[in-house]
């Protein structure tokens, strides 16, 4: 019986995460469901306190900010790398398709999914069936990753040829 009221608790858990229940409010139906369980003679009554010292921080701001938040918060600053100047104007830039609402942590998957499918111009496709087709035969990967740990230099002039570099320039300033 004890398993299975394990088992209960985790799914009632993941039901107030998934309905996106208020922290307050699953607090209280946790705390409600340890009582029952306790009355019930599954778990012992005592439950309530340890499991109301651990709720009580996590749901008055303050107390969250200062002994949860910070402290995570500093341990973040240390391990994370600084923003870069592309994350940070990207930032500033404010805007989000649909990414934005994949961070958020709610995707709208019909938006997703109503965008349509992107279809490469017959230059770029004959680019890929030909050029870069043909750079993927040269590559081998035992040969880059483990003998020269670099391309071999029939690939690097094959690649200047090809002006893969060029990628990512305008037409009008000589790219591809």
């Amino acid at each position: 019986m004890m398993i299975l009221s394990i088992i209960a608790t985790v799914v009632l858990l993941g039901a107030l995460f998934y309905h996106r229940v208020s922290l307050f409010l699953s607090s209280l139906i946790l705390l409600a469901w340890t009582a029952a369980l306790g009355v019930a003679g599954l778990w012992s009554i005592w439950l309530l306190v340890p499991l109301a010292i651990i709720l009580v921080p996590f749901n008055l701001t303050p107390m969250r900010k200062s002994m949860i938040s910070a402290p995570v918060f500093r341990g973040f600053r240390k391990v994370m790398p600084p923003m870069s100047r592309t994350e940070k104007e990207a930032i500033d830039a404010g805007t989000t398709w649909w990414e934005g609402d994949l961070f958020q942590g709610k995707p709208d998957w019909k938006k997703l999914h109503n965008y349509p499918q992107p279809q490469l111009t017959a230059e770029e496709q004959a680019f890929l069936d030909g050029p870069v087709e043909e750079a993927c035969r040269m590559a081998n990967d035992f040969q880059i990753t483990h003998e020269l740990a670099d391309l071999p230099p029939e690939l690097w002039a094959y690649l200047k040829e090809h002006r893969f570099f060029a990628m990512i320039i305008k037409k009008e300033y000589g790219g591809l």
